[in-house]
């Protein structure tokens, strides 16, 4: 102790005095009736606190009743109605009750270290139960302030790629309406781009912020990070190829929205491309969803691509018998097609015949239009035109079947064909005599 006896002893009889007039004071009994006295007065306090806090509760939740209808009359979007009164009211008062529930408690919590605080054989617990919230709140901050340059260089990385977006999202915009020309790059691949473009700018941005993440380097972290990719990658193992299809269909071209398209045995218009599936209303106004995938492995035909500039050739086919001469089915035909609403004069209808067979001829009526969204109303109008030119012309569209005794029949070749004098030959009638 680098001292002698007497001072050591002097130095240690000093302070069992001083421990034992503390002792003696706090079991003076003056002292103790004096700490219980002001015990019972902090613990008034508290119950009036709380008394009066639940009757300012009670107010408040009276007067958020009185406004239902008034100052509360429910969130509305265009006609949706999200919180009605009823419901907001409802929210209201379980707020209040918890705020309610909340204070009292914090003030129960604030008046046990003052009570323990009181008495010297309780202070213990007093401090104990001080660190309890203040501890807690400290590491808190503390982990704040520390993360703080971090937090700063997130909000940077995160501005500095929304002005990119931006940026990209601009020349998007100007790409779809033709004031940025890039040669062999179309307008209606800006959209699709852009959506590769930001995905793959959002997912370096999460890679540069990755490493400013707290806990990025924790095993646990890591762990939730890989849980998570193998959930994405077998997740979207059956989505990675429409994906895909998805965009090799937007590259390819094969159609736009509005086409009428036929995929498959799907005929309709294209309402919606998306990454995963290909949209058709049908002309009987039923939206059909298509894998992308499937769409890649079926056959396309695009009625819309080239009906703009070369028109769509509409086709229809009518059966004649030989009897009748092929110009005049010609020309009936092509009246019909002129007549017919939406069917363009160039370039001209046109004929084709397709087959001889056995008993009538195949006529193939084509002709041109420029609405391949209105086809079945253009087939409808065409075959009612037909119907009216031929029965104008005398032609019967029945087409005839003959047998094979032709004693007593004309011929089937048309008139203007036969020599002047051809006379129908006549039955042969044979008797015999026993």
């Amino acid at each position: 102790m680098n001292t002698s006896k007497e001072e050591l002893a002097l130095a240690l009889k000093n302070s069992f005095e001083l421990e034992l007039n503390a002792y003696a004071r706090q079991w003076n009994v003056v002292v103790i009736l004096k700490e219980i006295g002001l015990a019972i007065l902090v613990i008034l306090v508290l119950i009036f606190a709380i008394k009066y806090i639940n009757k300012l509760f009670k107010w408040t939740s009276i007067k958020i009743e009185n406004q239902e209808g008034k100052l509360i009359r429910g969130i509305h979007f265009n006609n949706f109605t999200l919180f009605d009164s009823k419901q907001q009211i409802r929210l209201l008062l379980r707020l209040n009750r918890i705020m309610n529930w909340f204070i009292n408690l914090l003030l129960v919590y604030i008046s046990l270290p003052l009570l323990f605080g009181i008495f010297p054989w309780t202070k213990n617990l007093a401090s104990t139960l001080v660190d309890y919230v203040l501890g807690p709140v400290k590491r808190i901050g503390l982990a704040i302030w520390n993360y703080m340059p971090n937090l700063f260089t997130i909000a940077v990385i995160v501005v500095v790629f929304y002005y990119v977006l931006r940026g990209i999202k601009f020349l998007k915009v100007e790409i779809e309406k033709g004031n940025l020309q890039i040669p062999g790059f179309y307008p209606e691949w800006a959209g699709s781009t852009f959506q590769i473009v930001r995905l793959i700018t959002l997912s370096f941005m999460l890679v540069v912020i990755f490493p400013y993440l707290p806990g990025s380097e924790s095993p646990v972290f890591r762990g939730v990070s890989v849980f998570l990719g193998f959930l994405f990658t077998f997740g979207s193992a059956g989505s990675l190829s429409n994906i895909i299809a998805g965009l090799v269909l937007t590259y390819m071209r094969l159609f736009s929205i509005g086409d009428r398209v036929k995929i498959g045995e799907i005929v309709g218009d294209v309402i919606e491309k998306s990454l995963l599936v290909t949209r058709i209303r049908t002309p009987k106004n039923e939206i059909v969803s298509i894998p992308n995938s499937t769409v890649m492995n079926s056959h396309t035909v695009n009625y819309s691509i080239e009906a703009t500039e070369n028109g769509l050739i509409l086709h229809t086919t009518v059966t004649i018998g030989y009897d009748v001469p092929w110009k005049e089915v010609h020309e009936a035909l092509i009246k019909a097609a002129d007549s017919t609403n939406l069917i363009v004069k160039e370039p001209k209808p046109f004929v084709l015949q397709t087959s001889l067979d056995d008993f009538y001829v195949s006529y193939e009526l084509n002709a041109t239009t420029q609405s391949p969204n209105k086809q079945a109303g253009i087939y409808s109008d065409l075959h009612q035109n037909i119907q009216d030119s031929f029965n104008s012309a005398g032609i019967e569209i029945l087409s005839p079947h003959y047998r094979a005794a032709r004693d007593g029949n004309n011929t089937t070749i048309p008139a203007n064909y036969l020599p002047k004098d051809y006379v129908a030959p006549s039955f042969r009638v044979q008797s015999n005599k026993i």
